[in-house]
């Protein structure tokens, strides 16, 4: 292997940028850090109270559904749950009877990371998606606003008021044209689409041999997770008290909701400080401060961060305990873990 080979290689591709080493790497400090705090708290689960009206506080194995249930409409993206098993002719019917065109966005009701959120543009994708994926899953609207956000909001239940500590600004994996090159030749050109090469050459097979004019962007991708090749832009620069008002405002009319991260989009930066928003998912306890995904961004500089956003899951499950919220039993919650995990698994 030539050196040239080796230096773009997914190996070093990985290796030189923390943003992409294995998950159980980075969070394995958290991991001890959790133990400790789970000792002083008595309970595995202790974080299952940061969020009462969520399962497990948003940790894991809630319903995505029953989540936007608790928005306010008018925040919400069109969305509905479809329980399965269903046909092909089945999911068509529920389409049209809910007023859905194509493109939409279909994921699970328990999901993480992008596991099997899909664009779907036609009756051939669905059933595409129906042979891959059979448990409950959403079908949402996909929504054409050019700008998506992670807004992270924290609110003490002994404060009467929240703040926002975190926004990511989301740019969707996409290669630039010269005129020249193929599709093919610009993602392997590109070290982080080339990481998602196995995804992009089955998502973009028929357009692989076509070369893109100089100027024109060509968007590989139009889901906006980490996992699936997104750029994740430290968007810090656009907190202030007008965006935290906004957000506190929206987030005192979600009943037990006090920490998480709100996936969005927005017609501008403007829309977003007023409250004009869509929201497609909102996680809890489970979801990070996503910005310290940013190209560069400091190691030492996201592990404090993760440490102060661990801190905040035990002073807001502590004093909502305080307040008689109960800690969810292991029993209950190592079940809620098991059947997360089977709904998870790739088929």
């Amino acid at each position: 292997m030539s050196w040239k080979k080796f230096r773009n290689s997914n190996f070093i591709i990985r290796l030189s940028a923390w943003e992409y080493w294995p998950f159980g790497i980075v969070q394995l400090p958290f991991f001890i850090y959790w133990l400790w705090l789970s000792l002083r708290a008595r309970s595995l689960f202790f974080f299952s109270a940061s969020n009462p009206s969520i399962v497990l506080g948003g940790m894991l194995g809630e319903s995505k559904d029953g989540v936007l249930r608790l928005i306010p409409d008018q925040y919400k993206p069109k969305t509905i749950l479809i329980k399965a098993p269903q046909a092909k002719p089945a999911v068509l019917s529920l389409l049209k009877d809910a007023g859905f065109s194509f493109p939409v966005i279909f994921k699970p009701d328990q999901g993480e990371r992008g596991f099997m959120v899909k664009k779907i543009s036609s009756e051939s994708q669905v059933e595409a998606y129906l042979n891959s994926y059979t448990k409950d899953f959403l079908i949402q609207e996909f929504l054409d606003l050019p700008v998506e956000l992670g807004v992270f909001y924290t609110r003490m239940p002994d404060e009467s008021e929240g703040y926002v500590n975190s926004v990511v600004i989301k740019d969707m994996l996409s290669v630039m044209g010269d005129g020249r090159s193929t599709v093919r030749d610009l993602i392997l050109d590109k070290p982080r689409a080339k990481l998602q090469w196995k995804r992009m050459k089955e998502a973009h097979a028929s357009q692989l041999g076509r070369i893109i004019p100089e100027g024109e962007k060509f968007i590989l991708n139009a889901i906006g997770n980490h996992s699936l090749g997104t750029t994740f832009l430290n968007g810090d620069h656009l907190i202030n008290a007008r965006l935290s008002k906004t957000f506190d405002t929206i987030s005192k009319q979600i009943e037990g909701f006090y920490f998480g991260r709100y996936d969005l989009r927005c017609a501008t930066i403007e829309d977003l400080y007023e409250g004009k928003i869509k929201i497609m998912e909102l996680n809890g306890c489970g979801a990070e401060p996503a910005h310290i995904y940013h190209p560069g961004f400091p190691l030492w500089k996201a592990m404090g961060i993760l440490f102060t956003h661990w801190k905040n899951i035990f002073r807001i499950s502590m004093q909502n305990h305080e307040r008689g919220i109960p800690f969810t039993p292991f029993r209950e919650g190592k079940m809620i873990y098991k059947k997360f995990k089977e709904a998870t698994q790739p088929q």
